[in-house]
């Protein structure tokens, strides 16, 4: 594996029940790199990121975080090596208020975020400590979804349509924020169907159909591959 890639996937097959969803998926993501997976709905995007934090039941071929194999581990093993998974549902326990939400995943590795530097970059969520889950706006939820995993010190963020559903001025403040998490040395990949958006924070776009990575697209280049991506894309 190059020595400056993160993260690096090669031949992944994945499947649910009989269904075979992933057919060969290949890409790297480089240390303090944002990568988006794009597509259509249907092309695997979800899987591919499920598959590496080992929440698909069956699957095969080579992840390679950080120079261990993935492939072969159940998801708490690859928790504790520095991955977070922050899923398009957001998973927030309604029941519990904020700060109940925040300190409830446990520390997997040194260096995750205190709940100060979690409002630093969310400060409404502050503003909202006591309020449940279920009290909380989309925007909201989304912001404490992204505090959350950074508590547990992973140092490589899988973030599934963090801005799907969102008001433009959220959809600009968690974009403001994947800038800032990149900034500070977080790797990130991410799931986006707005791909507009993903070329506000990007650096390079990997382009996903049927179950396989069919072009990458570096961000400089994402003007010029405007024709080829809307074919891609159907928009």
């Amino acid at each position: 594996m190059p020595e400056s890639s993160l993260l690096e996937v090669r031949d992944l097959h994945a499947w649910y029940g009989e269904s075979h969803i992933l057919h060969g998926v290949g890409f790297e993501v480089r240390a303090g790199e944002v990568v988006t997976l794009l597509g259509r709905n249907g092309a695997g995007k979800t899987t591919t990121l499920k598959s590496i934090m080992g929440m698909v039941p069956r699957r095969q071929g080579s992840i390679r975080f950080d120079g261990h194999e993935l492939v072969a581990l159940p998801s708490n093993r690859i928790a504790r090596l520095g991955l977070a998974f922050c899923p398009e549902e957001r998973g927030i326990f309604s029941s519990l208020n904020v700060e109940e939400n925040l300190l409830l995943p446990p520390e997997v590795r040194p260096g995750g975020l205190p709940l100060d530097g979690v409002f630093g970059l969310f400060p409404n969520l502050k503003e909202r400590l006591r309020s449940q889950g279920t009290k909380l706006s989309g925007g909201e939820q989304q912001m404490l979804a992204i505090g959350r995993i950074l508590r547990t010190g992973a140092r490589l963020l899988l973030l599934d349509e963090p801005t799907e559903g969102l008001a433009p001025v959220i959809v600009q403040q968690i974009g403001a924020t994947i800038r800032r998490l990149r900034s500070e040395g977080f790797t990130i990949l991410l799931v986006e169907q707005n791909f507009r958006f993903a070329a506000t924070v990007a650096d390079r776009h990997c382009v996903m159909e049927h179950g396989r990575v069919v072009d990458v697209i570096p961000n400089a280049a994402l003007e010029a591959s405007m024709g080829k991506l809307h074919e891609y894309l159907g928009v």
